[in-house]
């Protein structure tokens, strides 16, 4: 097997593709062959030692897959060999195969293909535990859903779509804004070129949106929270822009708005059932048509540093996926 390697967390240029032995899956776990891996922001943190989880060294970065179970160890009784699953384990998907815990396995269905499940659970998973779980989004709501040309923004569109929410757009070029119309969305807006404040309050007629959808940070917080609707929920995803905003906390008693915290993987952690629930549920989803990933590109395992220079320059809209 083939994996990308990292033996010293400094950043993308100290990963090497390094030919490694094929591991036997204890027990619990399971060999997956890869076919298809995304890119996330999480998997460019952890190989710069800048995320909160800090594997043993050396390790494969790559937290979600899709592949073919290739072995099974002693003691897994819900996968077989054969059989089609996405995985987000943390780490192991820029590789040929990898050993996962086979809990961290979701067998797929025939007619799932390996792309589309390889970027699917994170940002699915996020998207529907922030608005459906969380925010407890209603049909007739509007949503503002900030960074909403990427992945988890992407899959927040359709999620508060298929609600029946309002949603409103908001990501940095026309074309970007061209994608979310395509996907949905009602409105845009280009915070590129428009002032976010003065185009949300047209947008909604000086209401401002139910919910808002944050996984950027910096410094559109502070303005979409200001522009939030009386009891409305500001959903705290991420800080995909780098700097983790500071926000007046005058601002959520004068709208008697929520600050609300969205950690899925913490929920999958503590609430499984709940989790194993939501997950039916999406793949119900898919399977009618209602939700798809948006991908950006494919590209070969072999070309991840070109893959992390995309995603790096903010040019990816939906997932990038590489592929064996």
């Amino acid at each position: 097997m083939h994996a990308w390697l990292c033996t010293d967390p400094t950043g993308v240029d100290a990963l090497a593709w390094t030919e490694l032995p094929t591991p036997t899956p204890g027990p619990g776990e399971v060999l997956v062959e890869i076919k298809a891996a995304s890119l996330n922001f999480p998997d460019l943190l952890i190989v710069q030692n800048k995320y909160q989880m800090k594997p043993a060294l050396p390790f494969v970065p790559g937290s979600e897959y899709a592949g073919v179970v290739a072995a099974v160890g002693t003691g897994v009784t819900h996968l077989q060999v054969g059989q089609k699953v996405a995985c987000l384990s943390g780490t192991g998907g820029f590789g040929t195969h990898t050993l996962a815990p086979a809990a961290l396995c979701m067998p797929m269905p025939e007619g799932f293909p390996h792309v589309d499940a390889a970027a699917f659970i994170m940002t699915y998973a996020t998207s529907w535990h922030a608005l459906v779980d969380r925010a407890a989004l209603q049909a007739g709501e509007t949503v503002l859903v900030l960074g909403a040309a990427g992945g988890v923004g992407t899959a927040a569109i359709q999620i508060a779509k298929a609600v029946g929410a309002r949603v409103i757009a908001a990501a940095s070029t026309d074309e970007k804004c061209a994608l979310c119309k395509s996907l949905g969305a009602d409105a845009t807006i280009n915070y590129s070129t428009e002032d976010l404040r003065e185009a949300i309050k047209a947008a909604t007629g000086g209401r401002g949106p139910d919910v808002v959808y944050d996984p950027v940070g910096g410094d559109f917080a502070e303005p979409a929270f200001r522009s939030i609707a009386w009891r409305g929920r500001y959903l705290v995803v991420g800080f995909a822009s780098g700097p983790i905003p500071a926000l007046p906390l005058n601002l959520p008693l004068l709208k008697g708005a929520s600050l609300v915290g969205v950690f899925w993987g913490e929920f999958a952690k503590r609430e499984p059932k709940a989790n194993a629930a939501m997950m039916g549920e999406l793949v119900q989803w898919y399977a009618q048509g209602r939700i798809k990933p948006v991908i950006d590109r494919t590209m070969p395992m072999a070309e991840l540093p070109a893959a992390f220079a995309r995603m790096g320059s903010r040019g990816v809209q939906g997932k990038l996926v590489l592929v064996n």
